[in-house]
Order: structure tokens, then C-alpha cells, then sequence
């Protein structure tokens, strides 16, 4: 481990020993982005309060934060309203919580209380509830220069980083040992690329750093802050529609100039085992279109309005953010994937999707016999003779509407990428035949898989079947896909969703949503799903949710497979019967 471990468990007993009684209680830290020490800090004294049993939610702001400031309203005219003081504010707040409280049964209330803790790192410590030291012993910079240039590639190639714009920035706090899922040493990487990202950033744009406490599982309650500032986004905004709720938002709004909650302009994440939680208020009452045609369940989902959301085609709003992200990959891999020439990349796709774009039908054809060989027919052609769309993943999001599908429907639609890129992907029409996952699969977190123990997937063209694979990972991919469908229902049941996309993605529970071929030649094997579904040569499919609005469904399951090891043979048929080979033994054909 490239850390000091010794040191940094030492400074976990120690932020636990300040703490002590913390199960069940909520802890806001606060600091500045410029603050190296209160940051690194925040990775052992988040494992303490994880330990402990506490809620932790962090923001990190550039000297000062309008958005920080009306969420400290919010919670002062909350407790005001606690304390029984009457006025025109507390009226308010009272008046929209009641009103969401008729369908939520009182649990809407309890987001706005203020965490038990508060916590402000000044210069040499954090002070508030608790005063505590810094613990950044257990850390040291390593590659950190290659980081920044990275950073810098990724703003400048992949975002096209403009001067003021609002960034996102998310970063995974530290879990209890028995939720963390992938090494330690891979998460605390995570606050060096964090690091990296902001810093570079800031010589541009205006960073906000975000974290908070994940769940084990998507049917548990999100953390509350995260929960409320989610809630009050979504609000702003959808305080003109005509909804009794809404009225009554709009009115808490204008009285407490909660108009400084903006939306950013665009996010980079690292994500980690688990989930957010459960959105309460998009759960119990969903975000209306201005023009009522849809509903929205998070506030997310309006910002970045992708083209595959069934949605998005009702909602005549502009897509007001750009989003890409990755896991807690190891540095090495972060660097040795991104550090390279993304026109280069976006070329290779390219060339792999207009070869795809040839073909009516693509098989796969695996040659190593072994207990199950490959053997696929994939579909690319809808039944009324419109194909379905190659997309290139080129983790290209340098504007917030996706030009390529404007140009093909009329709909303006926002752009998602996944870092690193470089893979061709569809969303098929159908498929027939088997498939064997042998690298990885991603449920709640990437799991490693094997030759010896693959999961084997059967497809029927409109369902599919795990007919073998490794019993535990079987259990996790159906213990997540049934939360899904109790998600689906619990939006049917309050009608957060209109019936037609709950229709929708009923009819689509049972479906494999991509197939796709990777194309990154610095991608290599490691634990994760977002780099081995990019490693040239390789290929994905995954159960579920598609990239096309008509086959969104309520999960997404990637399983990566090795085409050089079952020397797959990928070759596609055009109408007129043409071939067009692809891989041949598992290797490209030029």
C-alpha cells in the first residue's frame, strides 16, 4: 500500500475516541476547496463515523457558497418553526411540508432538521459541535504531477472547461469495512484524482465538492442533507407548475431567495459500493414537465435530460448540465487510461461504429470449446425498418445538448460519458443465443469474474436467463433487480411516474439493453467494470435498461467478456447479405 495504514487506522481511533456517541446522528462537514489537510481529513474521520454508526455529509466551497447559505436558512427557519415561533416564513415552510407530508405520512418533516453536528475546518482544524484535529499523516502525493496533467486533459478534451462554469465535483467518503467492497487503498487513490480535478479546475471554473453517506442498498432511506438539498433543487426547479405543492415551494422560495440554489453546469464523480437511497420527495410526488406531459424523479434527471430518458422527448426544457464519471480506480490506471489522445480514440469508435452501422445482424461466434461457447445473433434493425442507433463512447461531453441527436430527432438532449472511454455500443433489437462473462460484472459494485466460473447468460431475443455462474453474485444481481422492481412499483403506487414510462419499463424488466464492442488500447484488466468494458477487443453486454428511450427500464447490469481468450469471431450481415467482419479470433480486423 502506498500509504501509511498504521497511520491512518491511528488517526481513525483517534477522530472515534473525540466523537464516541454518534449512531444514528447526521454530521455536516463544511470546508474550503484551497483546505488540502481539512480534505484528506475528511477519508479517516468519515471510516470513524461510519464505524460508529453516523451519517456524513460533506461539501467543499471556493471561500463562500450562495447555495451553502440558503440551506443554513432553510434549517434556521425550521427551527424556528420547532421552537413555535410564528411568522410569515415559518407559515411558509409549514404550509409546503404538510402539504407533502399528506402523501409522504410525516417522513418529509424530518429531512429538514439540522444535522446533529456541524463541523467547519478552519486553518488547522475542524470546529463547530466538535473541534478536532486534522489527520493527514497517513497520506503522501504520488504521481501527483502526471495527476494535474490528466486533470488538465480531461477538463480541456472532455469537457471543454469554460471560464465560470459551475462544476461538480463528487467524491466518495470512507465506508465501514464491511460496506467498502474494493481495497482501501483504491478509495483513498480517489482523493488524490479528487484532488487533482479540483485543483485544475479552479484556474477555470468554480468547483463545489460534494460526498455523502452511501447505502448498501437502493430501497433505504438517502442520507437526509443530501436528501433535502436534492429536494429543494428539484423544487426551484419546478416552482411554476401549477401543482398545490409547487405554489406553496414558490412562495417558501421567493420569501427565503432560495433562488441561490442553482443547478451546475456540469459534474465529474467517482463512484463507490452502494447507492444513494431512496429520493423521498421524487419517490412520493416526482417532478412535473412545464407542460405536465411527463414526470421527472430526481432533480438529476432534469439537469442532464439524456437522450435515453423516455422523458426527455416530453420535456421542452433544455438539458442545463453535462455529466461523465468513474469508480475508485487506482491512480496508475486513471492516469495510464486518460492520459492519451482522445481524437485518437474518438477515431477508433468511429471506425468500429460505421462498420456496425453497416450491418442489419451482427453474430458472434465463439471458437474455444469449452463447457459454454459464444454464440450470438443481435439484432439491428427495429420492425418498422428504422435502425437502431451505434453510439461511440468517446467520454465526450464538451457541450451540454447532444448535437448528434438533435440532428436525428429535433430533441435537444444532454451529454453523459463515462471516464475512461472508447467503446461502440447499441442498444439491439434483439438477441438470440449465449454469452459468456468471464472478466466482470457490475451490480452494486464491479465483481470480478473468471474462466473457471463465468456467468452464463442465455438470451431469447425479448428476455434473457443466467442459466450458470457464481451462486453469490447470481443473489446480488437478483436481490438488485428485485429493489428495482419494488422501486418501479413504489412510483406506480404514489404515481410519481406517469403510468405509460412505469408501462414502459415493466415491458423492458426482462431485456438485454446493450451490446458493445471496446476499443481503449491503454484500457487493461483490473477490478472494475468502467475500465474492462473499454479494454480494446473486449466486449459488454448488459441486462436491463437500454441507451434508447424506448427500452429505459429501472437497472443496468454490465458483464464484460474476453474475445481473445474465446476467440470470438464478430462478423455483421447488410440487407443485401454482404459481410463485415469485426474481430476474427478475437482480434480487430482491419
Amino acid at each position: 500500500m502506498k500509504y501509511k495504514e498504521k497511520s491512518f487506522s491511528s488517526a481513525v481511533k483517534d477522530y472515534k475516541n473525540h466523537v464516541k456517541k454518534a449512531k444514528g446522528k447526521t454530521f455536516f462537514i463544511i470546508f474550503d476547496i484551497n483546505n488540502k489537510e481539512a480534505f484528506y481529513s475528511t477519508a479517516p474521520l468519515s471510516r470513524a463515523l461510519h464505524e460508529l454508526g453516523a451519517d456524513a455529509s460533506c461539501i467543499g466551497v471556493n471561500k463562500k457558497s450562495e447555495g451553502l447559505e440558503a440551506l443554513k436558512d432553510v434549517w434556521n427557519n425550521f427551527e424556528e418553526l420547532e421552537k413555535g415561533i410564528k411568522n410569515e416564513k415559518t407559515e411558509s415552510l409549514a404550509d409546503f411540508i404538510e402539504e407533502v407530508d399528506k402523501k409522504a405520512k410525516g417522513e418529509f418533516k424530518k429531512l429538514f432538521k439540522k444535522p446533529e453536528f456541524v463541523l467547519e475546518a478552519k486553518s488547522n482544524k475542524f470546529t463547530g459541535s466538535l473541534e478536532l484535529p486534522f489527520h493527514t499523516e497517513w497520506f503522501k502525493d504520488y504521481r501527483m504531477d502526471e495527476l494535474m496533467k490528466t486533470a488538465e486533459i480531461l477538463w480541456r478534451d472532455v469537457y471543454a472547461l469554460k471560464k465560470g462554469e459551475r462544476v461538480g465535483i463528487g467524491f466518495s467518503l470512507i465506508p465501514a469495512q464491511n460496506l467498502i467492497g474494493h481495497p482501501l487503498e483504491d478509495y483513498l487513490d480517489s482523493y488524490s484524482i479528487i484532488w487533482a480535478m479540483t485543483q485544475t479546475a479552479k484556474k477555470t471554473a468554480e468547483p463545489i465538492m460534494n460526498a455523502y453517506t452511501f447505502r448498501a442498498s437502493m430501497l433505504e432511506k438517502s442520507e437526509r442533507i443530501s436528501d433535502l438539498r436534492a429536494t429543494l433543487l428539484g423544487c426551484e426547479l419546478s416552482k411554476e407548475i401549477d401543482e398545490e405543492i409547487f405554489k406553496k415551494y414558490k412562495k417558501l422560495s421567493k420569501l427565503l431567495n432560495l433562488d441561490r440554489l442553482k443547478p451546475i453546469d456540469l459534474s465529474f464523480s467517482i463512484s463507490a459500493k452502494g447507492y444513494p437511497g431512496k429520493h423521498l420527495f421524487g419517490e412520493i410526488i416526482g417532478y412535473p414537465s412545464p407542460n405536465k406531459k411527463t414526470r421527472w424523479l430526481t432533480p438529476g434527471q432534469i439537469i442532464y435530460k439524456l437522450d435515453f430518458y423516455p422523458q426527455t422527448k416530453y420535456d421542452e426544457r433544455d438539458p442545463v448540465a453535462r455529466v461523465a464519471f468513474t469508480e475508485t480506480i487506482p491512480i496508475d490506471i486513471f492516469i495510464e487510461t486518460n492520459l492519451v489522445d482522445w481524437s485518437d480514440i474518438r477515431a477508433r469508435n468511429q471506425k468500429l461504429k460505421d462498420k456496425m452501422d453497416k450491418c442489419d445482424v451482427i453474430y458472434v461466434e465463439g471458437r474455444l470449446k469449452e463447457k459454454y461457447t459464444a454464440k450470438l445473433e443481435v439484432g439491428l434493425v427495429k420492425e418498422d425498418g428504422s435502425r437502431r442507433w451505434v453510439r461511440r463512447s468517446d467520454t465526450d461531453v464538451r457541450e451540454k445538448i447532444n448535437r448528434d441527436y438533435l440532428k436525428m430527432t429535433g430533441i435537444k438532449a444532454g451529454c453523459m460519458g463515462n471516464i475512461p472511454g472508447g467503446e461502440a455500443f447499441v442498444t439491439p433489437e434483439y438477441i438470440h443465443g449465449i454469452f459468456v462473462g468471464d472478466i466482470v460484472v457490475h451490480v452494486d459494485q464491479s465483481y470480478a469474474l473468471n474462466d473457471k466460473n463465468p456467468i452464463v447468460v442465455e438470451c431469447y431475443g425479448s428476455t434473457y436467463k443466467i442459466i450458470d455462474g457464481p451462486n453469490e453474485i447470481i443473489k446480488k444481481i437478483n436481490k438488485r433487480k428485485n429493489d428495482a422492481m419494488k422501486m418501479l412499483l413504489e412510483s406506480e403506487k404514489n404515481k410519481s411516474l406517469p403510468q405509460e414510462i412505469i408501462d414502459l419499463k415493466k415491458k423492458n424488466f426482462e431485456r438485454i439493453g446493450e451490446f458493445a464492442i471496446n476499443t481503449n488500447p491503454k484500457a487493461r484488466l483490473c477490478e472494475y467494470l468502467i475500465v474492462n468494458e473499454k479494454i480494446a477487443k473486449m466486449m459488454h453486454i448488459a441486462l436491463g435498461s437500454g441507451f434508447e428511450p424506448d427500452r429505459s427500464t429501472e437497472y443496468h447490469m454490465d458483464i464484460v467478456f474476453n474475445a481473445p481468450r474465446q476467440k470470438l469471431d464478430v462478423y455483421g450481415i447488410d440487407n443485401k447479405g454482404n459481410k463485415h467482419w469485426i474481430l476474427r479470433d478475437g482480434e480487430f480486423v482491419a
